[in-house]
């Protein structure tokens, strides 16, 4: 038998000292967090952030968050700062500088080209007595807590709690600047977070592969837009050109005595679902599952209800919109 402690005695160790060190940095924050962000706001330039070690892991993490929330925002390493990178910092700018004794001997170049140049600086730290902090404008402190490995050689409590300040700079210059899902989208196009947030006018289809009929069109002309369009359906429009119906295949179904004979207009099911091409298209989906259909007319609310485009649920899927 063994005296260690089981792997998920020890997972739940770890993860409650992390938890407990998040709650020790929410009761010690400060209106230094307030100056901080007030500084970033007032900058014209970009947030330089930067750390060495696992400390400039989480950096990278922070300017990655910052520019896909609003905040340019990029990341330079202290070490290649001293041999030419410095010039990726200019004044305009604010650095954002991670390090959890403050005392990193990297840092030395990029702190001392911050204060030649006058580049406002923010430090995060644990020892309010570092250099770092020491040599600020605004200081972050860290509650200097026991890191998680048990050992205190293991940055873990340090880093978990640097990532959830940066997480708090971000958020917080996100709600200032109103920013809105459809603007993340725009910084983040791809993978699932962008197909997510991509629009019905992205995916949809418009000019002539739009499938419509005036109403007055024999339903033999209006098989062959079906036929060819290749979305089994054909909108009907008034001679307004606006939308006013929809045919489908279970239009057909009941119109199948004499249907040649038959116009658009007769056949068409009246006031069709439709969606305006701002809306998500994750949106669209859910009304053509709600409603069991399979597409919808994209129609501008601001145009009286002229058919603009189509988007067929197949659409949707090859995004990754599900």
């Amino acid at each position: 038998m063994t005296d260690r402690p089981s792997f998920l005695a020890t997972a739940k160790r770890v993860i409650q000292t992390e938890a407990d060190a998040l709650n020790a940095l929410v009761a010690q924050l400060d209106d230094g967090f307030d100056s901080a962000i007030s500084l970033i706001l007032e900058a014209k330039g970009r947030v330089i952030v930067s750390g060495m070690g696992k400390s400039g892991h989480i950096a990278r993490k922070i300017a990655a968050t910052l520019a896909s929330t609003g905040t340019p925002a990029h990341f330079v390493h202290p070490a290649e700062a001293s041999h030419g990178d410095l010039g990726m910092m200019a004044q305009g700018d604010v650095v954002l500088v991670l390090s959890n004794s403050g005392e990193t001997p990297e840092l030395a170049n990029l702190l001392a080209y911050t204060r030649r140049f006058q580049i406002p600086l923010i430090g995060l730290a644990s020892n309010p007595a570092s250099t770092l902090i020491s040599q600020s404008d605004v200081a972050l402190i860290l509650p200097k807590l026991a890191e998680a490995c048990g050992t205190g050689v293991v940055p873990t409590t340090s880093t978990t709690m640097a990532l959830a300040m940066g997480d708090a700079i971000a958020i917080a210059l996100m709600e200032h600047r109103a920013f809105t899902p459809e603007h993340f989208r725009d910084f983040h196009p791809g993978g699932k977070l962008g197909a997510r947030l991509a629009r019905v006018g992205d995916l949809m289809h418009a000019g002539n592969a739009l499938p419509v009929a005036p109403a007055t069109t024999p339903m033999s002309e209006a098989l062959l837009t079906i036929s060819q369009k290749g979305f089994g359906v054909v909108g009907v429009t008034d001679p307004q050109g606006y939308l006013t119906g929809i045919v489908t295949d279970g239009d057909l179904r009941r119109h199948m005595d004499g249907l040649l004979g038959l116009t658009a207009g007769d056949v068409m099911t009246k006031d069709p679902t439709t969606i305006a091409p701002q809306a998500l298209a994750e949106e669209a989906v859910a009304l053509m599952n709600d409603r069991k259909i399979t597409c919808l007319f994209v129609v501008d609310p601001t145009q009286d209800g002229t058919p603009l485009g189509i988007l067929h649920i197949h659409d949707c899927l090859r995004a990754g919109v599900v």
